[in-house]
């Protein structure tokens, strides 16, 4: 391999359209993002079918674009990765489909890319020290993990969520409480003016000790406790119950992530997903970490949302361990982690 190697990414598993070049795994050229919040906004959430026709609409400007930014060219290029699960089918199709024509013409290297492998490996964008191993908190619209990462492509699952993701959780509150979409941004902006204290919701633990999640409880007593104020006639404070609901949500997660990173004698935390955008997610484990003489990183807001650069980064790291994808590669919708 030369010195400079050149990884296009590539990512459509759910509406963001998204192409990127990254340098030796570690320094971002360019990270072109195409949003289609603003066209499922009128829906409350993303529709399959209308966020695979957009992204066939923009694929091709996208990936030219990235490479426009980057200052390079197809034949600069020296291996193609792409998502391909987990995701929406449709979605994950597109980009796949994409970069197997392109590895195909370009007879280049095909490298495909766990979705959750590239959020984790976004922390690497920004972090030329984070190195295995290490936790990671994976907390996204779709899937709440507690990762051990024993190697960059050698992952154990500690905990996860057993019903709603914390992402999800979000959205779903957004709604019940008039927010709208997408609500993960909106309960954080809106708890800022709230009292976490306001409201008890209920925070979930399993008397087996394990250190999987569970959402679905509080998003439920977040429905139960409006309906019922609506019910009698009353009044509620939206800023109050945004607080603590967020509260709920966020210790949970934090406690779990430090108790898996004690188990294991590991004095390295990593935050990645959607959700570690949260502001209060952020200040909680940065506190919590402080308390226990453990190290934080965390992506900036842009690299935890869904982006290229973060494939093109777990890519390399799957190219230089002599991983390669053949052109028959699928989406895989429901892809698990470590497979």
């Amino acid at each position: 391999m030369k010195k400079k190697c050149f990884i296009l990414g590539i990512e459509t598993s759910c509406d963001e359209t998204s192409a990127a070049v990254v340098e030796n795994g570690r320094k971002i050229l360019s990270n072109v993002i195409s949003s289609q919040v603003d066209l499922h906004k009128r829906y409350g959430g993303v529709v399959p079918e209308i966020a695979s026709r957009k992204h066939v609409e923009i694929i091709n400007a996208v990936i030219q674009d990235s490479l426009e930014q980057a200052g390079v060219t197809f034949r600069d290029i020296d291996v193609i990765g792409v998502t391909y699960g987990p995701g929406l089918v449709g979605a994950l199709l597109v980009g796949v489909s994409a970069a197997k024509a392109l590895a195909f013409a370009l007879d280049k290297p095909l490298v495909g890319v766990h979705h959750i492998e590239g959020h984790i490996a976004a922390n690497y964008l920004e972090h030329q020290d984070l190195q295995p191993p290490y936790i990671c908190l994976v907390a996204s619209g779709g899937h709440s993990h507690i990762v051990h990462i024993q190697d960059y492509n050698t992952f154990e699952i500690l905990g996860q969520t057993r019903d709603d993701a914390a992402g999800e959780a979000f959205d779903k509150v957004a709604r019940v409480i008039g927010l709208g979409y997408p609500g993960g941004p909106l309960i954080d902006k809106l708890a800022k003016q709230g009292n976490k204290d306001a409201v008890k919701f209920p925070k979930v633990s399993f008397d087996d000790g394990s250190l999987d999640f569970s959402f679905s409880g509080v998003k439920t007593a977040v429905l139960n406790y409006v309906n019922k104020l609506e019910q009698k006639g009353e009044t509620y404070n939206r800023a109050d119950i945004a607080a603590s609901f967020q509260n709920a949500v966020v210790e949970v997660l934090v406690d779990k992530t430090v108790v898996a990173a004690q188990k294991l004698g590991i004095n390295t935390i990593a935050l990645a997903g959607g959700v570690a955008a949260n502001s209060a997610l952020r200040q909680l484990l940065a506190e919590r970490a402080k308390e226990n003489g453990l190290k934080v990183y965390y992506p900036s807001p842009i690299l935890c949302t869904d982006n290229a650069a973060m494939i093109a980064c777990a890519a390399y790291y799957e190219f230089i361990a002599g991983k390669r994808a053949d052109l028959d590669l699928n989406a895989v919708p429901n892809l698990r982690l470590g497979y």
